[in-house]
């Protein structure tokens, strides 16, 4: 991507250094898109299905307020690269949404991304790095623990910095979930539903997400001129490696596709897709769609 020397948002808040002084839980933490693969990761290495334990992950609570020390943090200069990226790709989203709400008539609500190490107190409870990026709709507030990208490139084979951009683009779009009020309504169905139907519900909205970060990257493309050669295949790469079937499939040598939770590889590649190469929202409906 064509990114050094381009604008950062000012919406970063920086809390690496900070360590909590007791275990940490996740009380509600929406669990999202690529922010699920670290979870994911430990599952296929202890032989469990990882639909399972991101189950048990969510169903966890944090008990009570943990108490936050901030300390110093040194950042190493690659880690100083992937601050800077990050605030890069943040600041385009910012960019690629006030425009299209502003095209509908609406005001977009820019979400603030904290950078963190180790742990993190949220509005929706409290999470370990191991959780992996996650938007929390409590606090309108996207979290990553820089490292889980050297994981997506180690672990998944998913490496590039348009590969990290999907990451940050994915959890932006359920940022705009919660704005246009899709996040509330299909929680509040996901409650009143099947556990087969919640899961259901729960891979559209991903989709849904995976579709909105492909029309950041149609804007970021066709307005900007951001993207270089290969940058796609990166992020097409990065949604075919967190399919659920290719994950079910390494951890526990089957699939049952009435587990997913956040749609098959072939799935998350159609629906970014979709984004890209439309650019346009109302194509994005992952909800009304007879076939995903």
């Amino acid at each position: 991507m064509r990114w050094q020397g381009r604008k950062q948002s000012e919406n970063i808040e920086d809390r690496r250094g900070s360590r909590l002084s007791r275990g940490v839980g996740l009380g509600g933490i929406g669990l999202g898109g690529i922010g699920t693969v670290v979870v994911i990761l430990i599952a296929l290495y202890t032989g469990q299905d990882p639909t399972r334990l991101l189950q048990n992950v969510e169903q966890m609570t944090g008990g009570g307020q943990a108490q936050v020390e901030q300390g110093p943090y040194q950042e190493s200069a690659a880690e100083a690269q992937l601050r800077e990226f990050t605030g890069f790709v943040l600041a385009d989203t910012e960019e690629t949404w006030n425009t299209l709400f502003a095209a509908a008539g609406r005001q977009y609500v820019e979400p603030t991304l904290v950078l963190f190490s180790g742990a993190v107190e949220s509005a929706c409870g409290q999470a370990e790095s191991a959780v992996g990026p996650f938007y929390c709709p409590g606090d309108q507030k996207v979290y990553i623990d820089l490292s889980f990208y050297e994981d997506l490139q180690a672990k998944l084979g998913a490496g590039g910095d348009f590969a990290q951009a999907y990451v940050i683009a994915h959890e932006v779009g359920h940022h705009v979930q919660t704005l246009l009020g899709i996040s509330e309504r299909n929680q509040a169905a996901r409650r009143q539903a099947s556990e087969v139907e919640a899961n259901a519900l729960s891979v559209r909205q991903e989709l849904q997400a995976d579709c909105f970060a492909g029309i950041w990257a149609h804007n970021a493309d066709q307005s900007r001129q951001l993207l270089e050669a290969g940058d796609i295949e990166e992020g097409l790469n990065a949604a075919n490696a967190i399919g659920d079937d290719r994950l079910q499939r390494q951890s526990q040598g089957y699939v049952s596709p009435d587990s997913f939770t956040h749609g098959s590889s072939e799935q998350r590649v159609t629906w970014f897709r979709r984004g890209f190469s439309t650019g346009d929202m109302n194509q994005c409906d992952a909800f009304a769609a007879r076939t995903l």
